[in-house]
């Protein structure tokens, strides 16, 4: 894992397929309690700044507990308690905390921004989320899936809904770990054709990558079954609008029913309960919703230790 000290994170394109395993075999030693790394840098204790333009909960509270439990620091920097928010610019800032931090999580509306803080920063930046992509998510999610299955190559997933961020980082990120992915999304609202296209170069035909608008065909045989909100944050005047669009790829009862008898329904969280997914499903027995919603602090936990040189 040491090939990732110093590194950053934007997307998930910037991993190999070996290490991605990595990530996540050391995500699950985590998990276990089979290691207990201690981060150290230069000689002093390391300090996370997540500097967040979007409100989180998952994603704000498991970097921290994950930094925190490497024997870290964290500064929580909310956008309007910087000069950012005021119009420094992004340059500006992005010098100014590489001479403070040791790795910088960003949660943000434009990749262009997290790039800029890239080039003007020499620690570790880490893409938290932005409209384009969630890659730390995703680690989560194959982490999750991989312990329920006990591996990944060969393995299904269909995502239901928008062709969002959550869509395109599960779309490089089956690709690199050899599972098919199948998205199923309305017309007009499907994943970005560079994102697509830029899946398949990695998969390089060792996994299947299919789009369609039709739920059923994207459901038949599936081993994971993934959705989220239908109105990402930003879009909340959309979300009314929307339901009507995109009321055929809810995951209920019905839907399930075409999936693997051992499937499993992951969603991102939060959740709009009786839209994207119904109340039966998020608390059936194949949920793993919540195994997923813990395993973003072991995730990023591995992710951390090995930026940062821990392990």
């Amino acid at each position: 894992m040491g090939g990732l000290k110093g590194r950053d994170l934007l997307s998930l394109a910037d991993l190999s397929t070996d290490e991605m395993k990595d990530l996540l075999d050391l995500a699950a030693q985590l998990k276990a309690g089979k290691i207990r790394p201690r981060a150290e840098v230069d000689g002093h204790v390391p300090v996370l700044g997540l500097l967040f333009y979007k409100a989180s909960t998952r994603t704000r509270v498991s970097f921290s507990t994950a930094m925190y439990h490497l024997g870290g620091q964290v500064l929580d920097l909310p956008l309007h308690a910087t000069q950012v928010s005021r119009g420094e610019p992004i340059a500006d800032t992005a010098r100014v905390l590489d001479r403070y931090l040791d790795v910088l999580a960003i949660r943000t509306f434009d990749q262009q921004d997290l790039k800029v803080f890239a080039e003007y920063a020499q620690i570790p930046v880490i893409n938290a989320l932005t409209d384009l992509e969630h890659p730390c998510q995703i680690l989560a999610d194959l982490q999750t899936i991989q312990e329920t299955f006990g591996g990944l190559s060969g393995l299904t997933l269909t995502y239901l809904g928008d062709g969002n961020n959550v869509a395109h980082s599960l779309l490089l990120g089956c690709a690199l770990v050899g599972m098919n992915v199948r998205i199923a999304a309305p017309e007009g609202f499907q994943c970005d054709s560079a994102i697509v296209e830029q899946a398949r170069e990695i998969a390089n035909g060792n996994s299947d990558i299919l789009l369609t608008s039709d739920p059923i065909e994207a459901t038949t045989g599936t081993h994971v079954l993934y959705t989220d909100v239908w109105a990402s944050m930003g879009q909340e005047d959309l979300a009314e609008s929307r339901i009507p669009v995109f009321q055929p790829y809810q995951i209920n009862d019905d839907l399930l029913s075409h999936a693997d008898k051992d499937a499993i329904v992951l969603h991102c969280l939060p959740a709009h309960r009786g839209e994207e997914i119904t109340n039966e499903v998020m608390e059936g027995s194949h949920s793993k919703v919540w195994d997923q919603a813990e395993n973003r602090m072991h995730a990023q936990k591995a992710l951390l230790a090995s930026l940062l040189g821990a392990v």
